[in-house]
């Protein structure tokens, strides 16, 4: 019995300690004062107010306590400190002693060691350590000052999640956003949502990924869009670095030079601003923008580097391009905005109206005033082919030179070993015979792709037969190959292998 005894009045002596630790003690008070009538059950504080309750002090003009709710309201100059970690400001706060919850409305104003937090009411749950209004706020960190109509602080992370017309400043930038994560101890921003970062220099836009604020180093993965006064890069997600000048974007690239005029397509794409260079690949493709005629070109690698009228165009492997009047593929390719030069590597095959050229080196130039095409320049083992409805007509040489003349291939001239085979027929186009002949400088004269003057200018042999004369094989000079399937017809056929 004597053991039961103690034992209850030691719970009992337990429970009357741990109450009084519970309550909401009353440190000083100037005055102190009931009023029945205006607050029942209440007992009123006032003049230099102080109130300790499990870790804070909060100290007012004055306070109504409801000491049997453990409840305090305080009113005027009211100043909320936890530890050495925060300090929160208001005109009102009601604080409760039971579930340690404080709200506080009126010129809130709460400071912690890196950021201010300033809003008309805010809402302090001591028990999770979390804080947040839901009715316009501002949070300054630094250059940072972020502004929402819904937040949340969490003090134990330094998260701050913001919701709702949702802007972050700074002197560099400016960040909008409907759904903000933002760590004040990283300065890194995490978006949700349609997000919007514009600065003097660019604008990028995403549905979702991060900012750090500190670094300048963004990751974009959804819906993603970087926009500069000359470029726009989309893609299905962007990574930006700042600092560096360097961007790379993946998944569905298109970037866009309004400044050159090209647009650029692919899997995957890099960006480095110092140098003015872009690189792209897995189904790369380049649309170099005409008002009449665009051209397409297809590559597994793509590089353009380069300014205005300076820009250089690179294409590695598998090679194709297209535009109506001239369609080509070879290995690699280098075109210089420049000089206007095209060259052609490894294996190429230049179609130009009817002709099929082919050579080790294919070079041709456009007129830079006017953007058509100037010159044509084939080096070692060139030859042309063209169909005709009897059969090929074949220029070969070491070397041919060419000249455009409104894009299309009208004066040719051929180098070195120069051999020839092509249908003779008369204005009525009557087939006549076939020329066969060797010189080692022929001219021809071409218009719309037939062969209409033919010039023999060193030691000519050879003579037109009729076709029962020349049997068929020996219609084809040596070299001769017809790569007609490998021409891509449509701009959809650069992708065609």
């Amino acid at each position: 019995m004597l053991k039961t005894l103690l034992t209850f009045f030691y719970c009992a002596l337990t429970i009357g300690v741990l109450s009084q630790e519970h309550r909401i003690k009353i440190i000083h008070a100037d005055n102190t004062y009931v009023d029945d009538v205006k607050y029942p059950d209440a007992t009123i504080f006032s003049g230099n107010v102080h109130v300790q309750h499990q870790g804070i002090t909060l100290t007012c003009s004055k306070a109504i306590q409801y000491k049997k709710e453990n409840i305090i309201h305080a009113i005027g100059n009211v100043i909320i400190n936890q530890g050495d970690t925060i300090v929160q400001y208001s005109n009102f706060s009601k604080y409760n002693g039971d579930t340690k919850f404080a709200y506080s409305w009126g010129n809130v104003k709460l400071k912690d060691k890196t950021v201010e937090i300033s809003t008309d009411t805010l809402n302090f749950d001591r028990v999770t350590q979390v804080l947040y209004y839901n009715d316009n706020g501002t949070i300054l960190d630094g250059e940072n000052t972020l502004k929402s109509k819904l937040g949340n602080y969490y003090l134990e992370t330094k998260k701050f999640t913001a919701q709702n017309h949702v802007k972050l400043t700074n002197p560099k930038y400016t960040l909008t956003s409907e759904h903000l994560d933002y760590y004040t101890n990283t300065k890194i921003a995490y978006l949700f949502g349609p997000s919007t970062i514009k600065t003097k220099e660019s604008t990028i836009y995403s549905e979702r990924g991060f900012y750090n604020t500190q670094t300048d180093i963004a990751h974009f993965i959804k819906n993603a869009k970087f926009k500069s006064k000359t470029q726009t890069v989309e893609g299905d997600s962007i990574y930006y670095n700042k600092n560096m000048g360097f961007s790379s974007a993946s998944g569905h690239v298109v970037v866009t030079d309004s400044l050159n005029k090209v647009i650029t397509k692919g899997g995957y794409a890099e960006n480095y601003k110092a140098k003015d260079s872009s690189i792209v690949v897995d189904k790369a493709m380049a649309i170099i923008i005409s008002d009449k005629d665009s051209l397409y070109i297809h590559a597994d690698t793509l590089i353009m580097s380069g300014v205005e009228k300076k820009r250089v165009l690179r294409a590695f492997h598998r090679v194709k391009f297209f535009k109506p009047n001239l369609q080509g593929k070879c290995d690699s390719i280098f075109s210089d905005d420049a000089t206007g030069l095209t060259t052609m590597f490894k294996n190429p095959v230049l179609w130009a109206n009817k002709s099929q050229i082919t050579g080790d080196i294919i070079h041709f130039t456009k007129d830079l005033a006017t953007g058509k095409l100037d010159s044509l320049k084939v080096l070692n083992n060139a030859f042309i082919v063209q169909k005709d409805s009897a059969g090929f007509n074949q220029i070969k040489g070491r070397d041919i030179l060419g000249k455009f003349i409104e894009n299309d291939l009208q004066d040719v001239d051929v180098v070195g070993n120069s051999e020839v085979l092509y249908y003779v027929r008369d204005d009525l186009n009557k087939l006549i015979g076939i020329n066969k002949s060797t010189c080692s400088y022929i001219q021809f004269k071409l218009k719309d792709g037939e062969i209409q003057t033919v010039k023999f200018i060193t030691s000519p042999d050879g003579s037109t037969y009729p076709l029962s004369q020349l049997p068929e094989n020996v219609r084809l000079l040596r070299g001769y190959i017809w790569r007609e399937t490998e021409q891509p017809l449509t701009k959809e056929d650069i992708f065609k292998d």
